[in-house]
């Protein structure tokens, strides 16, 4: 079985060969190690590697990890869906939010992060595929809301992120990255802060960052298969 440090190594050879072949540096694309159900001593051992990107998806388990990691220099992504009830520790100890899904979400945020603290960084959330069973805006949606948040204070709007439709057909894959990559640039000129791109997991990473990804989000890949 391979280790922590050899799964790492291998995702790192393939972000930067992905990274190659669009003409893209590898540097300039981040690796999001999705934390869910790991526990602090796992992600400390990703820490001393290098990684620190960490994407939590429910507050009731991540404040633990939280307390016991204020020393490491992590940035903390919250990367599954919101509760209008969580947003108030969601706002309050995480940098960044991928799952932005609505305006009323999204206000509450902003008027829920402390004044003393730097604005969140917020990506919202596209059903891309426009598939019943995934919340999101759907494209038509995207620029209202992005007119409604632009005076925000403590949320910035800084891009998009996107669950693909499950698949292991390259084409659809790379289909849908493309629709969201696409989606954004229309926006870009209205709305100049709107820059990253949140897409692609374990199975499909590389085809991601080969359309303009730039935070890739990577669990079992990387810490190997889900304790149940």
């Amino acid at each position: 079985m391979s280790t922590l440090s050899e799964r790492l190594n291998r995702i790192r050879v393939d972000m930067t060969e992905s990274a190659l072949k669009a003409n893209r540096l590898k540097g300039d694309i981040t690796l999001l190690a999705v934390s869910k159900k790991r526990t602090a001593a796992e992600l400390k051992a990703l820490v001393e590697l290098g990684v620190l990107d960490f994407g939590e998806s429910y507050w009731q388990e991540a404040q633990a990890k939280l307390a016991l990691l204020t020393d490491a220099p992590i940035t903390w992504h919250f990367i599954g869906p919101i509760q209008s009830n969580k947003t108030k520790p969601i706002a309050e100890h995480f940098d960044w939010v991928h799952s932005i899904a609505s305006l009323k979400v999204a206000m509450r945020l902003d008027n829920q992060r402390p004044e003393a603290q730097a604005p969140i960084n917020g990506l919202v959330q596209i059903n891309i595929d426009n598939e019943e069973s995934k919340t999101g805006l759907s494209p038509d949606e995207l620029p209202l809301f992005l007119e409604q948040t632009e005076g925000l204070g403590q949320l910035k709007i800084r891009g998009l992120m996107c669950l693909p439709l499950k698949t292991d057909d390259l084409a659809k894959q790379r289909e849908s990255f493309e629709k969201l990559r696409e989606l954004r640039d229309g926006l870009k000129s209205a709305h100049p802060n709107l820059t990253l791109l949140s897409m692609g997991m374990s199975k499909d990473f590389k085809t991601a960052i080969q359309e303009g990804s730039d935070i890739v989000r990577i669990g079992t890949a990387l810490f190997g298969p889900r304790p149940q």
